[in-house]
This record gives structure tokens, C-alpha cells and sequence, in this order.
């Protein structure tokens, strides 16, 4: 079932800011019903006792937004969210229109018969990007819908490889909405259990917004985010750690991005004791993870109110923000099975006081 959602909602255009169409999806999927908040949020409440628990993921995508559309029909755009400027040339892109149709188009790269020596090793700044969307003129673009403002984001792709491995657009992150949405059936169906309010959030490739506003109206105590985890087992990552596909799912026990935005997760002891028990149980493998480099909506999601008792899990992931991103079903299933035993062994008994 996880990979039939994954599947479904890869497939959905949803830059930050533009995601009600991924809501619609996995408010179409979830077991019970949903509610929203004024920035999008999608919310469901399973009602229990002791601390209760945000479990949260987004359901946002990086991308462009267009600037300009040229005489000639060509558009120009500003990059939304970490987009690797690398990875960008001659790639396939979506622009979803207010007519409702998502166009295809092309990033521009400069023809190889016409390069220069100089331009072979360098990579274009985004400001100097062009997309192709098959427009002669400004008008033809315009009467599509095209427009100052309109959502950008890579052409929609999802791809079995050997193994159990898939890869797909906006892996990052749909693959965690996909582990969600199994985990909320388990909820549906269980006895008992804390109070868990789970939570597909907005905007988090636009600087963390959604989930905060969530924190802020459901005033949880334990605040546990599903995001991808940097998976290191290829030979351009090995330094970074240890994380690797198919070794299961992870915990953060530190995050810091260090990029401008000073922040960062160290989570907090008891939900690191509670995570470790329950993999114990299950006799699962349990990554770890410590990056720099690595900012999640858990970062502002702690200091709300008093402050929330925090943790990132995830699924180890290559290739974060490239139009192909790549994980292992299998680690999507294990992480599903993960939350569902971690979040039962939390219970009204549970400490989450810190001091001497």
C-alpha cells in the first residue's frame, strides 16, 4: 500500500505554497476525516490518553516560480527552495497554470555544437535560465495561463528499480505523506494509545512555515517529524556517515544547517530511549544519523509554547532535491511499523520533564 500512495502522489504537482491538490489526494486516502488550517495544513486527530503526539511530515515540493515571460515566449524564473543549480540544465518541467492544466517544458541548454571551451565546466546561475515550453510569443504563453507567479516544479517521474528500489520526483517528500497515511490506519484501528494528531504540512521547502502554525494550535507534547535521511552508501557520501538503503529506518541525534539559518534538532533523550526500545522490540535495525547541512520543521516546531519534546525519523534517501530522487519501499514499510510500535509506548506515564 505504501507504494501505491508514494506512486499516487509523486505524480502531483505540489510546489510550496500550491499544495491543495496533494491535500486533496491524501485527504481521499486517509482513514478518517481531514481538517485544514488557513496555511493548508492538513489535520487528523486520533483521540487518546497521556501526552499527545504531532506526527508530522509535508507534502510541499521545491521548484520555480515564474518571473518573466519573454517576448518570444521563452520564461524566465526564481528558484523556490534548496534547488540544486547543478542538476538543473535540460531538465523536464511542469508549469501549472490557473487554467488548471500542468505544461510541459524544457530548462534550456545551450546548444553543444556552440559551446565554448570556457562554458563546458561551469554551471549557469539561475537567473540566467531559460524554460521552453514551445511558445512563439508572449501572448500564446499568457493565453495558456502562464503568468508572473506560476508554479514550477519538475516534470512528475516515478521509476521501480532492481531490488525493491524506486525512484521518483519529490521523494522528499511524499515518501514520508506515503508512510503517514499507513500509519493513520494502523491509528484507526488500534484500542488505545496517546492522543496523536497527524500532520501533512505546508510550505516546509519555503523556510519551515506549515508545521509551526499546526504546533501552535494543537499545542503538542511530543512532536515527532518524518523526513528524508541522507543516505551515505554511495561513493560521493561515504564520509557523511553510515546511513544506507535497505538498512532500515533512522533517528537524527543531531541536525544543524549551518547555511544562514542557525538552527537544528538534538532530540530529546526520553523519545530516543522510546524509538531504540521499540526497534529492540521488533527487532528491527535502527539507523543514526548526525549531519550538518540538514534543517527539518522540527527546528521551529520545538520551541513552541513551553517548548515540545522532539525527534526526526526518517528513511534513508540519495540524491536529495534532484529531479530523481531514490529510496527502498522496504525502509518506508519498516518506518511505518516503527512509529506504530514507538508511539504505543507512550502512555500517560511516560516522563518528559528534563533537569537533575
Amino acid at each position: 500500500m505504501i507504494g501505491e500512495d508514494l506512486q499516487a502522489l509523486v505524480m502531483i504537482p505540489g510546489l510550496s505554497g500550491h499544495e491543495e491538490r496533494v491535500a486533496s489526494e491524501i485527504a481521499a486516502r486517509m482513514p478518517v476525516p481531514c481538517r485544514t488550517d488557513r496555511l493548508g495544513n492538513l489535520i487528523a486527530t486520533f483521540q487518546g490518553t497521556g501526552p499527545s503526539v504531532m506526527l508530522f511530515t509535508h507534502m510541499d515540493q521545491l521548484g520555480f516560480v515564474v518571473r518573466k515571460v519573454e517576448e518570444n515566449g521563452l520564461i524566465r524564473v526564481q528558484r523556490l527552495g534548496g534547488v540544486p543549480e547543478r542538476a538543473l540544465l535540460s531538465q523536464a518541467v511542469v508549469l501549472s497554470a490557473k487554467t488548471g492544466k500542468d505544461i510541459p517544458g524544457v530548462i534550456a541548454n545551450k546548444s553543444h555544437h556552440a559551446t565554448q571551451p570556457d562554458e563546458k565546466y561551469t554551471v549557469p546561475k539561475t537567473a540566467d535560465l531559460f524554460i521552453d515550453a514551445g511558445y512563439t510569443s508572449k501572448a500564446s504563453a499568457e493565453a495558456d495561463g502562464i503568468r508572473i507567479g506560476t508554479p514550477v516544479t519538475y516534470a512528475p517521474n516515478f521509476m521501480q528499480l532492481a531490488e525493491g528500489r524506486i525512484a521518483g520526483t519529490a521523494i522528499d517528500d511524499r515518501a514520508g505523506c506515503a508512510v503517514l497515511l499507513d500509519v493513520a490506519r494502523s491509528l484507526a484501528a488500534r484500542q488505545d494509545g496517546p492522543t496523536v494528531h497527524v500532520v501533512f504540512s505546508t510550505q516546509e521547502e519555503f523556510n519551515l512555515r506549515g508545521a509551526v502554525v499546526a504546533a501552535q494550535s494543537l499545542k503538542p507534547d511530543i512532536a515527532i517529524q518524518v523526513d528524508l535521511m541522507l543516505a551515505c552508501d554511495t561513493p560521493d557520501m561515504t564520509d557523511l556517515g553510515e546511513m544506507r538503503l535497505g538498512g532500515g529506518p533512522g533517528i537524527s541525534l543531531y541536525s544543524f544547517h549551518g547555511r544562514g539559518t542557525l538552527n537544528g534538532v538534538l532530540p530529546h533523550p526520553a523519545l530516543v530511549t522510546v524509538f531504540e526500545s521499540a526497534a529492540a522490540e521488533l527487532q528491527m535495525p535502527l539507523q543514526r544519523s548526525a549531519q550538518v547541512g540538514v534543517l527539518t520543521d522540527l527546528s521551529y516546531v520545538q520551541l513552541v509554547g513551553e517548548g515540545v519534546a522532539s525527534i526526526d525519523v526518517g528513511f534513508p534517501m540519495r540524491y536529495s532535491h534532484s529531479s530523481l530522487e531514490v529510496c527502498q519501499i522496504s525502509d518506508l514499510e519498516d518506518l511505518a511499523r516503527l512509529l506504530c510500535a514507538a508511539l504505543g509506548e507512550i502512555t500517560p506515564e511516560t516522563k518528559l520533564e528534563r533537569g537533575a
